[in-house]
């Protein structure tokens, strides 16, 4: 007998390309928006692992014609916009002073939706997106402005906690969130950090 579909994944899948965006994710970031207001108009953005483009495209309208959205990844983004720039690289090689360079004073929000390949070992999955999520994290540390906003993904584990911690030491607030159109299989959630503090940046504004 054939398993059932479900329809609640193949909605939000159906409406991102009913609304021109290239993955279901873009609803995530969505929702992560509307209820948090992480980007402002003019805002810099970084968004880490951005293939196939659906943050970034969704970010664009948001920063507007003002505002800066900095790509990276290993694989193409087929996005073409004035203010989209697409960097090509591994985040691990990522140099914290080329990005600033792109992005002068520093980003205001950082993003990363990051995640390895999942192997159905949880307790292996969780501990390879944890080493993204650190790194993720590494670069905002790095490139974020102070009182910037940053959103992560991770699966769940047993680290989940500690490494909650770890944002906490460099945000004011940090919180869970888990997005509706996350697939009810999917030990995904999003960690996000708000306020960045003081460093040798510019605050942000």
């Amino acid at each position: 007998m054939a398993k059932r579909k479900n329809p609640w994944a193949d909605y939000y899948t159906r409406r991102a390309k009913e609304e021109g965006f290239p993955a279901r994710s873009v609803f995530k970031l969505q929702e992560a928006q509307k209820k948090y207001g992480l980007i402002r108009p003019g805002d810099r953005v970084l968004d880490l692992g951005c293939a196939p483009g659906a943050w970034s495209k969704y970010a664009l309208k948001i920063v507007g014609p003002e505002g800066l959205v900095v790509g990276v990844d290993l694989q193409e983004v087929k996005l073409s916009a004035p203010n989209f720039v697409f960097v090509k690289a591994d985040v691990f090689e990522l140099d914290p002073e080329e990005l600033r360079k792109l992005a002068p004073g520093g980003f205001q929000v950082v993003l990363s939706d990051l995640a390895p390949k999942t192997t159905g070992d949880r307790s292996g999955d969780h501990f390879r997106s944890l080493h993204l999520a650190r790194r993720a994290l590494e670069v905002a540390r790095e490139v974020l402005h102070p009182g910037g906003h940053f959103m992560v993904k991770i699966f769940e584990g047993e680290r989940t906690a500690a490494f909650r911690k770890e944002v906490e030491g460099l945000f004011q607030r940090v919180k869970f969130f888990r997005p509706k159109s996350t697939r009810s299989t999917s030990r995904e959630i999003f960690i996000l950090g708000f306020d960045k503090r003081q460093n040798y940046l510019k605050k942000r504004g």
